[in-house]
């Protein structure tokens, strides 16, 4: 990995918990609320890294630390070299300059047009009437709304409301951009083209991008790595292949079976072993295990026919995952070779057939 351009250091955010009429007539407050507890993590220069959890897991939080709009209450956050902690509002401004920030309800100034809205952080930073129009074209130009520039955002979709907010967090040219929450209003193919957006700047411009999701989708689509929050506490890192072929929490695997949906339900297995009289299987398929063509392979070697019957094969950071169920028909010993040559190389789990239903378990 190369050098963090973030760094949590065992990080904490607290925040005091709100007075209940009892305690206001005591004075007294309960106990704080701890959003974030004990983060330690990096984000590499030029990585897309997610930040996935359920509400209230603490991952606005956390990206809130990263631009000072929250401060930490213990542990530290560094960012591109600066630590955070303690600096005054005109230390921190510099840092501020150097983050974009894309929201999910976009946080368009209604009254400026396209173009108006882009300017504005150059207007802040002072920048040149000419400067100011030269960037905004070419911004609009990059995000795909440069015939927009005069229009207001209430003229315009919601997808193109965003791509307005990503040149404006683009325009002081930040070496982050944070993304919190930025498609979970927009429809699935919209959600689509704002992502295929984020990778191009990520690729094209080297910026370095934190998603913070509770979409497993976004993940899987755009992620080099991801941390998986519950309760304020990060509880699996890595790589987002390994997490979503191999993940080891639970909560972990629960956006996997949220997002991938190829493994058949209890109740689709019943359906599906009503139908194919022949053993059911589902196979895992991925680049280090099996591959579609080798369990092809397999099954040819022991004279057993295959049919996929439930599953799909989709990308994980660019990489091949899902699983396939099939029906494999062929006397019982060489149905069961063929298994055991499966087993060898991925997991495999026997459902067995409607008169002999196996007790579903898997194998590697």
């Amino acid at each position: 990995m190369s050098e963090p351009i973030i760094s949590f250091r065992d990080a904490v955010k607290e925040f005091p918990a709100a007075r209940g009429p009892r305690r206001r007539r005591r004075g007294r407050r309960g106990a704080p609320v701890r959003a974030v507890d004990g983060v330690t993590l990096d984000v590499a220069a030029g990585e897309i890294f997610g930040v996935i959890g359920y509400s209230g897991a603490g991952k606005s939080t956390l990206v809130r630390l990263v631009n000072a709009l929250e401060t930490t209450t213990a542990g530290s956050v560094v960012v591109d070299g600066t630590d955070l902690t303690g600096l005054s509002e005109a230390r921190l401004r510099p840092v501020r300059a150097g983050i974009g920030m894309i929201f999910q309800q976009f946080n368009l100034l209604a009254s400026r047009t396209v173009a108006g809205n882009v300017a504005y952080p150059l207007e802040v930073a002072g920048w040149s009437r000419a400067d100011r129009h030269a960037r905004v074209r070419e911004l609009l130009d990059f995000v795909g709304i440069g015939d927009k520039a005069h229009v207001h955002p209430a003229q315009l979709s919601g997808g193109q409301k965003q791509r307005v907010g990503i040149a404006r967090a683009l325009a002081t040219s930040p070496r982050v951009l944070l993304a919190d929450e930025a498609t979970s209003a927009l429809d699935p193919e919209t959600t689509a083209d704002v992502l295929a957006l984020l990778q191009r700047v990520n690729r094209e411009l080297g910026i370095t991008v934190v998603v913070i999701t509770h979409e497993m989708e976004v993940v899987r689509s755009i992620c080099h790595r991801v941390a998986v929050m519950e309760a304020g506490r990060v509880v699996e890192l890595g790589d987002a292949y390994r997490v979503f072929s191999a993940p080891q929490h639970p909560v972990t695997r629960r956006f996997v079976a949220s997002a991938l949906r190829d493994v058949p339900s209890p109740a689709v297995l019943d359906r599906l072993r009503e139908r194919h009289p022949g053993r059911v299987v589902t196979v895992r398929i991925d680049e280090v295990a099996g591959s579609s063509a080798q369990v092809t392979r397999v099954l040819a070697e022991h004279g057993v026919d295959g049919t996929i019957v439930y599953g799909g094969i989709t990308e994980v950071a660019e990489r091949p995952y899902g699983s396939l169920t099939l029906e494999l028909v062929g006397d019982d010993a060489a149905v069961q070779a063929a298994l055991d040559g499966l087993r060898d190389a991925t997991t495999v789990v026997d459902h067995g057939t409607a008169t002999r239903p196996a007790a579903d378990r898997s194998d590697r």
